[in-house]
């Protein structure tokens, strides 16, 4: 190869798919046209490797040259001059072996994956790249896509260079292989299992067991997550680097020469710094998705950093991903010795540098001429001081334990629209401190450093270029205007999608849109907090006192209020347990003097205490013709009232014995996982579609069987249910007595428009 730009070579190009990989595939296409290109693809899901390949041209990226060669040229072009290599990283297969080029571009993209992810994909990648081109026969120039930050945790000048380390790469890339296996049998041991199941029962215990199992296994597996982490950011620490993506990284290049360029091959590698949206190819402020810095950047313009320990005068070296994407490709054409790697910085902070301070104002200016949008209006910036990171360190731990003793009284108190508005605050809050706490373990590295890179091969190689392939494919960062990079370019394209999401509605604010029209779907409500401003303890006490003789009155009342600490322990604990437990106040209650009540001032009451909105609500739903259901633990003489409003109302029942209730229930409550299993059975049976019904409920217990609904929505909801819903987007409704009056009870055409079902057994 003599020319300065590749001809008619056969290139082999990993993570196509990628940010960088798409752009390089673009550039091919549209600059190099006489290239022909095998891409590394490996299916996913249903989706074959070559559909994603396909698929590919739907990208923003390729956009101009489609619009440029017509899209049928372009379709026609890129099914003749690129070719789809079915595999992965680890298992590459069988290669061409008329290669000329390879670019190997593949990599995680994580700072701080799980050590074995950042060794599999970054080191065992190249182990397996090499290993394949090995193996067929082919001898192209390897071009090895690096970072400039693998020379670790230094300070001055980085040349462009071998690394100087002598860690042993193949041990490592072992131990990190088998962390995940070490680290599993550990979570597994009897006292971290009890550990996360405690910790399940407390929250979740009133959700029921199986729930409670779900939520200790999540916990599990994100501890095993979180120590495989640190392993990685620790590991990498320990040997001198950043974290665990810079150590891979420079584990990849010494495999790349001990693999490739050792076995007398040629090699060159070329290691780009932080890489942002493009500066002018395939059009300016190209990015695909946030990149390195970007999540900071939008975390300031939300208003989430109040101050940042990073050092005033640090350099911060971002590059374009088309002066990245015109390098790689001008190193790919020049011509390199066997046993002789090349190592090409392609960087900007020797030529041009960007102090972080610098930084910070074009952002500070950015924000402050176009804040972001919130539910309250645009969101102020703060003003960074750089106080140094101590005294940011200190500052975070100090607003976090407020944060947390904040949490822990709001969970004590009743749930309001008020105590939910707190909790909001503070969740937000907590949001932005976890934010920060990442952002500055992550970032520590990158705007502390005091490191400089060296670009004097990167800038011979782009002097040596001619004069147009400079101007057109070039990547002299001596052009850059940082502040009109920023303000006109970057920000904008990492903000689009920014504000679109500032401006959408929060999930309780959302507008109740027309229910569409089916018979196969239904819509459950729970009673008591979701249809009924009342509970099983106001009931019995209205009833009790409609039938209680005069002479046990005292007594009777005195024994209720010794008994109140049992009945609220068992609530905490397990609804169906509450329920059994109270519902034994029935014993000895005549079924004749329930109904006289149910019929006259105590069905009244009920009827008292109901929502509007919830009534109204299931007037909608029988509007569409979905199937409305009452469920609820209350037994099936005091839901009368309810019955003309609903298509179905499933109640729970108690034995009876010579006219009077024993206090023992017929069959067990219907409540958390019971009502979630009978649910399941009744959409069986009735070929209901769930993914499409709807639910209403109030209470953290009822999470289990909301979420096997298409659309659930939190009633009023106690702390833990609207935590929940407000993580999962779901509706968030507050239905208040008074909200209107009581629609009138739908007229009964047919005997069974409604019915009571005799407990779970007969609910479908």
């Amino acid at each position: 190869m003599t020319s300065p730009i590749l001809t008619n070579e056969h290139v082999f190009l990993t993570g196509g798919t990628g940010f960088v990989g798409q752009a390089i595939l673009e550039r091919l296409l549209s600059s190099h046209p006489g290239t022909r290109i095998s891409v590394l693809v490996r299916g996913k899901g249903s989706q074959t490797a070559q559909a994603r390949l396909e698929n590919l041209l739907r990208k923003p990226v390729f956009r101009r040259w489609m619009d440029e060669v017509g899209e049928e040229e372009a379709r026609r072009q890129f099914a003749d001059r690129v070719r789809v290599v079915d595999g992965s990283l680890s298992n590459v297969g069988a290669l061409p072996s008329d290669l000329d080029v390879v670019i190997h571009s593949a990599s995680t993209v994580s700072f701080d994956p799980p050590i074995d992810e950042a060794f599999d994909t970054n080191v065992g990648g190249a182990h397996g790249v090499y290993g394949a081109l090995l193996a067929s026969g082919s001898d192209p120039h390897v071009v090895h896509i690096s970072t400039a930050y693998v020379g670790g945790i230094r300070k001055g000048i980085v040349p462009e260079a071998s690394l100087t380390h002598e860690v042993d790469w193949r041990a490592e890339y072992d131990a990190a292989r088998s962390a995940r296996e070490r680290v599993e049998l550990e979570s597994r041991k009897p006292e971290a299992l009890r550990r996360h199941l405690a910790v399940a029962k407390a929250r979740h215990g009133k959700t029921g067991p199986q729930a409670v199992a779900q939520f200790a296994e999540a916990a599990r597996a994100d501890w095993v997550r979180e120590r495989l982490v640190d392993f990685g950011r620790t590991r990498a620490e320990s040997l001198g680097w950043t974290d665990v993506y810079t150590l891979t990284k420079a584990f990849a290049e010494r495999a790349a020469e001990e693999l490739w360029s050792d076995a007398g091959h040629r090699l060159s590698i070329v290691r780009p710094s932080i890489i942002e949206s493009a500066l002018r190819h395939p059009y300016p402020g190209w990015i695909d998705g946030f990149k390195v810095a970007d999540p900071l950047i939008i975390a300031y313009g939300r208003g989430q950093l109040p101050d940042f320990p990073g050092l005033p005068d640090s350099v911060l070296d971002i590059i374009p991903v088309d002066f990245v994407v015109n390098a790689t490709l001008a190193v790919a054409a020049r011509p390199a010795v066997p046993k002789e790697p090349k190592y090409f910085q392609v960087v900007s902070g020797k030529s041009n540098p960007l102090p972080f301070h610098q930084m910070y104002e074009n952002v500070h200016t950015y924000f402050t001429t176009n804040p972001l949008p919130d539910e309250k209006g645009d969101i102020a910036v703060p003003r960074w001081r750089f106080p140094g990171g101590h005294k940011v360190e200190r500052a975070l731990v100090r607003r976090e334990r407020q944060a947390e003793r904040a949490e822990r009284v709001i969970e004590r108190l009743p749930s309001t629209p008020r105590t939910r508005r707190w909790l909001d605050t503070v969740t937000k809050g907590q949001h932005g401190l976890s934010q920060l706490r990442a952002f500055t373990e992550l970032y520590r590295a990158y705007v502390q450093t005091e490191i400089i890179f060296d670009d004097t091969n990167t800038r011979a190689l782009l002097h040596s270029l001619p004069e147009e392939t400079q101007k057109s494919e070039g990547f002299d960062v001596t052009e850059l205007d940082w502040p009109t990079y920023f303000q006109t370019i970057h920000f904008p394209a990492v903000t689009t999608l920014t504000r679109a999401f500032g401006k959408r509605p929060a999930a309780r604010e959302k507008a109740v849109r027309a229910l569409p029209v089916r018979d196969d779907v239904v819509a459950i409500f729970d009673l008591e907090g979701t249809v009924l401003d009342s509970n099983l303890v106001e009931q019995y006490l209205q009833l009790w006192s409609n039938t209680v003789p005069r002479k046990r009155f005292a007594h009777d009342l005195a024994n209720f209020a010794f008994s109140l600490r049992k009945y609220w322990k068992a609530e905490r604990r397990d609804r169906g347990e509450f329920i059994r437990t109270f519902m034994r106040r029935y014993q000895g209650f005549k079924v004749a003097e329930i109904r006289r009540e149910v019929d006259g001032r105590f069905g009244r009451a009920m009827l008292r205490h109901s929502l509007p909105e919830a009534l109204q609500r299931v007037q909608e739903h029988r509007d569409a013709g979905h199937r409305t259901i009452l469920v609820t633990g209350t037994i099936d003489l005091m839901v009368e009232p309810f019955v003309p409003y609903f298509d179905e109302v499933v109640a729970g029942r108690m034995h009876e014995r010579d006219g009077k209730l024993t206090g023992f229930l017929a069959d067990p409550p219907l409540v958390d996982e019971a009502r979630a299993a009978w649910l399941r059975h009744y959409a069986a049976q009735n070929n209901i579609d769930l993914s499409q019904s709807y639910g209403y409920g109030d209470s953290h217990a009822d999470l289990v069987w909301l979420q096997l609904l298409g659309h659930p929505s939190a009633v009023n909801p106690d702390i833990r249910l609207y935590r929940h819903a407000r993580e999962k987007h779901w509706s968030v409704l507050d239905w208040r007595r008074g909200a209107g009056p009581i629609p009138a009870a739908p007229r009964t055409e047919l005997p069974e428009q409604a019915t009571i079902a005799e407990g779970a057994g007969r609910a479908s």
